[in-house]
């Protein structure tokens, strides 16, 4: 149970942060002032109190050679110390990195392979010897009960993101002294992401409280149901589970529906950035597919082998620039793109020229040739998966709110994908390259009479659409390992994304291949992702049956023959 006096605080810090109009802040400020000096005694950490009530030499031996109860005890009277000090002690408890001296036993943290001696007031430079020392045994509970008092603790830090992190720990279980904390810390807090985080345990508090009136339950629960956090969802179902006034369960029995639409409207935008950024990996490994397929007729199985050259790129600049991982991608994508635009050019004058007309022939060729750079690869860099490293600027997440996060990689993955869409766009419309390609594929004896050299056309469309597989691979190699059979795992979806789209369309390919992807990740939750890829295919095959030309159809060679 909750005291008169802190409830009674808690209610004075929500009537001010609700009613005081920010024209006040002046005034808000002196009052939470005066509430902090008038409960600050109650909470005082006095360095002459903790030595007088509780020696130093009393909690060190409790910590070294008492029970696991009596270094629970330890713990609480640490709590007691100056601040710095008990930061200290309890940051080396909770990561097991508290020792102490064999000889005069005094407390001893671990930071950085350098001993610092553990005080009340802080860390002071031990001058003892390593040899003399042993480790503080302790177990789960006091690990978590460590956790749980620096949180606490920490409410008070000059730096945002510890007060953050410090109010989110401590969210996940509060108690009476918890409240308290929090109650003196949020007079003082001035980050309103903080604040409300302060405010959420606050009204928390109220919650658990049996003593609170039916209106302020009420209040309370009405406010907390306008946010996601899960500690605030908890305390209201045991509300409703509970309680027996029925106003109050008709409120939680509100909030909690609430709360869970909120949570499933949310969970919907998950699944959809998750199909977005699978749906953008289609697209780049399918989008130089659809050039080469849709201008030459040429059905190249050694597609997924080009891209596989674009990620093992990627793996060797970043060999040779292990101390530079973000710059190393950057020089990867047009390195990766002359590298794949070779192989496809040497590709095109020594095979696939010689096989035009003739599909059957050149999808066994292709599918050679991959056979080719699969086994030069391991040959070169061995069967065994490598990793790429991830840069900093791509690690970590966009934290929307407590149930919805982004992570930056996906991001940049679907802005990549959308940069090389329009780029590729742009060459097909404003440049002479790209003029000529759309002649060839819509009637390549009509552009041939008209004196575009097509044999160039065929080179330059299979370097471009080669190109474009290598970069895919940059991409691929930073969400999967790089290995000899990673094109393997996307050729047959490429040809799927470019059927679909039509044949030869980028934004039938650009449609296709998100909408694929989308409809990929809503299906998975209730089907699995086994049986969501069949449901895939047998929608693709129904699809086909009735627009053989795909969504976007468009005119060309094969379309012709």
């Amino acid at each position: 149970m909750l005291s008169g006096n802190l409830l009674h605080m808690i209610k004075t810090i929500m009537t001010i942060h609700t009613l005081v109009n920010p024209a006040f802040s002046f005034f808000k400020k002196t009052i939470s002032i005066t509430l902090l000096s008038l409960c600050m005694p109650l909470f005082a950490d006095s360095s002459d109190a903790a030595k007088n009530s509780h020696h130093y030499a009393e909690i060190s031996n409790m910590l070294i050679d008492g029970s696991f109860s009596e270094k629970q005890q330890a713990i609480s009277l640490i709590a007691n110390w100056p601040n710095a000090g008990a930061i200290a002690a309890l940051e080396a408890l909770m990561n097991g990195n508290l020792l102490y001296d064999l000889r005069d036993r005094s407390l001893i943290a671990s930071t950085e392979a350098v001993l610092m001696t553990v005080t009340p007031m802080g860390l002071t430079p031990y001058q003892g010897s390593p040899d003399y020392t042993d480790r503080v045994r302790i177990n789960n509970r006091i690990r978590s009960d460590s956790r749980k008092i620096l949180a606490s603790l920490q409410l008070i830090s000059d730096r945002r993101e510890v007060r953050a992190s410090a109010i989110s720990e401590m969210l996940r279980q509060l108690d009476t002294q918890d409240l308290e904390r929090i109650a003196i810390a949020r007079a003082q807090e001035s980050d309103d992401r903080i604040a409300t985080q302060m405010d959420i345990a606050l009204r928390i508090g109220i919650l658990v409280n049996g003593e609170s009136d039916t209106e302020t339950l009420i209040s309370a629960i009405e406010w907390l149901s306008h946010h996601l956090e899960p500690a605030a969802y908890n305390a209201i179902t045991r509300v409703y589970k509970t309680h027996e006034d029925s106003e109050v369960t008709q409120a939680a029995k509100r909030a909690i529906k609430r709360i869970e639409s909120k949570k499933n409207l949310f969970k919907n935008i998950e699944t959809l950035f998750f199909g977005l950024s699978l749906g953008s990996v289609l697209v780049l490994a399918a989008i130089g597919l659809a050039i080469t397929f849709g201008v030459m007729g040429v059905i190249n199985m050694a597609h997924g082998e080009l891209i596989m050259i674009g990620a093992y790129t990627t793996f060797v600049i970043q060999q040779l620039m292990p101390n530079n991982i973000s710059l190393s991608i950057i020089v990867a994508i047009p390195t990766a793109f002359l590298v794949t635009a070779m192989v496809g050019i040497a590709m095109e004058r020594l095979v696939i020229r010689h096989l035009y007309g003739r599909p059957l022939e050149t999808l066994l060729a292709t599918f050679g040739i991959s056979l080719i750079l699969q086994q030069a690869v391991r040959t070169i860099f061995s069967p065994l998966n490598q990793s790429v490293s991830t840069p900093d600027w791509m690690s970590g997440m966009l934290h929307i709110n407590t149930a919805l996060s982004l992570s930056w990689n996906r991001i940049y993955i679907i802005l990549f994908c959308l940069f090389t869409f329009f780029t590729l766009l742009m060459i097909m419309k404003r440049s002479a390259l790209g003029l000529q390609v759309r002649a060839v594929s819509q009637n390549r004896t009509m552009a041939r009479a008209m004196g575009v050299r097509s044999e160039r056309v065929d080179i330059l469309t299979f370097a471009l659409g080669s190109g474009i597989a290598g970069i895919a691979g940059v991409a691929l190699s930073l969400i999967t390992n790089v290995g000899p059979n990673l094109g393997q795992s996307y050729i047959i979806d490429s040809f799927i994304v470019v059927v679909f789209g039509g044949v030869g369309n980028l934004y039938g390919t650009l449609v296709a291949g998100m909408s694929l992807g989308v409809l990929n990740k809503f299906m998975e939750p209730w089907a699995g992702a086994v049986l969501a890829k069949i449901l895939l295919l047998v929608f693709i095959i129904l699809f086909i049956q009735k627009r053989p030309k795909g969504l976007f159809p468009q005119r060309g060679r094969a379309v012709e023959n």
